[in-house]
């Protein structure tokens, strides 16, 4: 799923471009009749939300429309079928080889354009209004559809993934032609446009050489899966924490040392781990900051604090509970996209015929009895697309104020 989706997916995916649209219907009859055996042996619990007359009940339905399906459709059935399923870690994971040259984000005012291909840079900052005559509130209902949305943060950020898949949009029926998307936005000056933007080979389009809004925020001003910064003027030393996983060239041992000798040269009055945009990986990489952290003078109220928000998911989101329940943390910006107690440890399948891999959980975690639903932060933030464009960020605006 996601930009992503998990790290930890371990099967490789096979490129098939153009070969995936000359399936047959009796492919798509096969590898449904496969993932209906095959997904409830293999996931831990796959019926916890579910039970199995209705999962089978569910992939029959599919089956009786088997006359009608082409690659579109398929994958927007697979997916409308994870999602009745319930398990955020059980999903499909597809070899898509075309994007839409956009991308979009979630802020208070609506969704916003804050990447897009040079031809239509006017365009950026611009809030959507349809898709093909589509309105939004309709799109954003269609992609209720494929995408758990009990928890808000989670169908946030998966909207903004799959808004640009010309695959998803037609599957959902919001297109005819996956070649070329008719959009209408309102500019930044107020204005009505429209542009007809037409699909690129690439899987992802945060890959793609768009020209982008937000640079100026700290947050964006440094590329890895961790780093940080120290401002003398306000004190504070930042660490961003993208990804939980160790960079090949620098051991995150090495990178550690180098944190805690820059908070022991400087002393700075307040810490900043920043979680917002870590997708998971593997949790005990960051478990040599935590321990060190936990003795420092920095471990009290109003010196430490961890940024959270719709893309912390998985490791991320176990990262963050764990600080939590025992360090001295404050929690700013919005739940998370993962759950606190939750199905995990993911492995995968694929289908013989589309090749498509379908990821399911293989263990549950339960990383803080009797909690429910998402980690919500202690200090809650709306993001406006103007201090965006503007390069303030209102988590790090809610930390100097403390």
């Amino acid at each position: 799923m996601k930009k992503t989706i998990l790290p930890i997916l371990f099967l490789a995916l096979c490129s098939f471009g153009s070969w995936a649209q000359s399936l047959t219907k009796q492919d798509f009859v096969q590898d449904l009749e496969f993932l209906k055996k095959t997904l409830p042996e293999k996931h831990t619990n796959l019926f916890a939300k579910i039970n199995r007359a209705q999962f089978e009940n569910k992939v029959d339905l599919i089956l009786m429309r088997s006359n009608s399906l082409d690659w579109d459709r398929f994958v927007a059935e697979l997916f409308r079928l994870t999602v009745s399923i319930g398990d955020e870690h059980t999903f499909i994971e597809v070899d898509f080889t075309k994007t839409l040259p956009i991308q979009f984000e979630v802020f208070k005012e609506g969704l916003f354009v804050t990447g897009i291909d040079s031809a239509h840079a006017s365009l950026l900052n611009s809030k959507l209004e349809s898709i093909n005559g589509h309105p939004v509130s309709e799109v954003i209902t269609r992609f209720k559809e494929i995408i758990l949305h009990e928890n808000p943060s989670y169908f946030d950020d998966h909207l903004v993934h799959y808004l640009n898949n010309p695959v998803l949009l037609k599957g959902l029926g919001l297109i005819d032609d996956d070649s070329k998307v008719a959009f209408v936005f309102n500019t930044a000056k107020g204005q009505t446009a429209k542009a007809d933007i037409a699909s690129v080979a690439g899987k992802n389009a945060a890959k793609l050489p768009l020209v982008r809004s937000g640079n100026s925020l700290l947050s964006k001003r440094k590329e890895g899966n961790y780093w940080f910064d120290y401002s003398a003027d306000k004190k504070i030393l930042y660490f961003n924490y993208g990804e939980c996983r160790e960079m090949p060239n620098y051991p995150f041992a090495k990178f550690n040392d180098e944190l805690f000798a820059s908070i022991n040269q400087y002393k700075p009055e307040k810490i900043v781990l920043d979680l917002r945009y870590n997708s998971g990986g593997n949790s005990g990489i960051l478990r040599p900051f935590m321990e060190q952290i936990k003795s420092s003078y920095l471990n009290q109220k109003n010196k430490f604090f961890v940024l959270i928000g719709k893309t912390t998911f998985s490791s991320a989101v176990m990262n963050a509970v764990d600080l939590k329940r025992n360090l001295n943390i404050t929690l700013v910006g919005q739940p998370s996209a993962g759950l606190i107690n939750g199905y995990g440890e993911v492995r995968g399948f694929a289908l013989h015929k589309s090749k498509i891999i379908v990821a399911y959980s293989t263990k549950y975690w339960e990383r803080w009895k009797g909690k429910k639903g998402p980690l919500k932060p202690d200090v809650a933030v709306s993001y406006s697309i103007k201090n965006y464009v503007d390069g303030k960020d209102e988590a790090l605006m809610q930390v100097e104020k403390r």
